[in-house]
């Protein structure tokens, strides 16, 4: 899709458990001085209020109507026809409540909801990492083109989208991509959240440290501790992002072989990305042993890191040769190097988000 010259309006918004922001997309830029409004978590009837109030002032502040609203709303919904289930960070929807069908009735505009996660790897892909990564093969003349892209965000929890060829993936239930509850690599009685998370890091530090776990204690403040940035215990700063990294690698090996596309992180969470990632790679890279004692490559595909520069340029140039055409003079070009990527989103979690939103909406309505 190409979104960035659509003149059409798609409102917005950012759903939090303290805060909505609202706001309007045009061609992926927004047009309107976002309107920050208190969610009101705890009262339905305030809380939808609110939400009408925070559209009602981003159309009064349009010079054209919009077609559609899209948003990201956190935590289980049946997505499709708009119906928000049990939230944590939102207690007052707690039994379903019809949020799309209301909002529709109330604007006369068709509605569209779906999980941050997805959204996110949607703008990735559409204006972010995945046409980014394209750029940069066919700049070194590669001919090899990505069309799949993981999307995983680092933060509070861990959560991710799934795009298959432009499509985003929701699945039957709009679960697709509920990666949270992935078994834990390195605690297999878990799920991969409780060491792929904020809490993750301040838990494995506080233990390698020997100190009380501090909630007050940022994955910043940890980072800068790794780095020698801040007073603090560096190796247990390291071994905390290094168990992240570890058992990130093991489910993104688990999603790469089911999708087989590129890998984009973003979040809070990411910019650690230093510390974490060469963990995350050296997992992916790992082997398996088979009864005969015989070992073999964990995945199909050669991962790397390409916010490393090594392995980015050997990622771009691949394996590519000329073989030739049986009975002809004729050759063809030929990379038999299998291989997937993981990098750091391009637009930001919070604008990928919204371009994804805005996209999704295009989409749906040329449909």
């Amino acid at each position: 899709m190409n979104t960035q010259n659509d003149k059409r309006i798609v409102m917005t918004l950012d759903a939090g458990g303290t805060n909505f922001v609202f706001s309007a997309i045009q061609g992926n830029v927004e047009i309107v001085e976002p309107i920050r409004l208190p969610s009101n978590a705890h009262d339905l009837e305030l809380c939808l209020s609110t939400l009408i109030e925070g559209f009602s002032q981003v159309k009064s502040n349009l010079s054209e109507q919009p077609v559609a609203i899209s948003f990201a709303f956190p935590g289980p919904a049946d997505y499709p026809n708009g119906i928000i289930g049990d939230l944590g960070n939102l207690p007052a929807f707690r039994g379903g409540v019809a949020l799309g069908p209301m909002l529709e009735e109330k604007f006369g505009l068709p509605v569209f909801i779906n999980n941050d996660g997805d959204l996110f790897a949607y703008g990735e892909a559409i204006a972010g990492f995945l046409p980014h990564v394209n750029g940069l093969l066919e700049k070194s003349g590669s001919p090899k083109r990505y069309k799949n892209l993981i999307g995983i965000t680092l933060g509070t929890g861990f959560g991710a989208g799934l795009v298959r060829d432009g499509e985003l993936l929701i699945g039957d239930n709009s679960g697709a991509g509920e990666v949270w509850v992935m078994r834990n690599k390195l605690h297999p009685e878990m799920n991969a959240e409780e060491s792929i998370s904020i809490r993750a890091i301040q838990r494995v530090y506080a233990e390698k440290a020997g100190v009380e776990v501090n909630s007050e204690l940022a994955p910043k403040d940890i980072f800068d501790i790794a780095t020698g940035e801040a007073k603090g215990n560096s190796e247990a700063a390291k071994e905390a992002f290094r168990q992240m990294g570890e058992v990130l690698g093991d489910a993104l090996s688990h999603l790469v072989t089911l999708v087989d596309g590129l890998v984009v992180i973003g979040g809070g969470v990411a910019g650690a990305h230093a510390l974490i990632l060469p963990a995350t790679i050296e997992e992916m890279r790992s082997t398996y042993v088979d009864f005969k004692g015989v070992k073999f490559n964990r995945l199909v595909q050669k991962a790397f890191n390409l916010e490393v520069t090594a392995d980015r340029d050997e990622f771009l140039k691949g394996d590519r040769h000329e073989v030739k055409v049986p009975g002809t003079n004729k050759t063809v070009a030929y990379d038999p190097m299998a291989r997937t990527a993981v990098g750091i989103s391009q637009l930001g979690a919070s604008k990928a988000i919204s371009i994804g939103a805005y996209a999704f909406a295009l989409h749906a309505l040329d449909k």
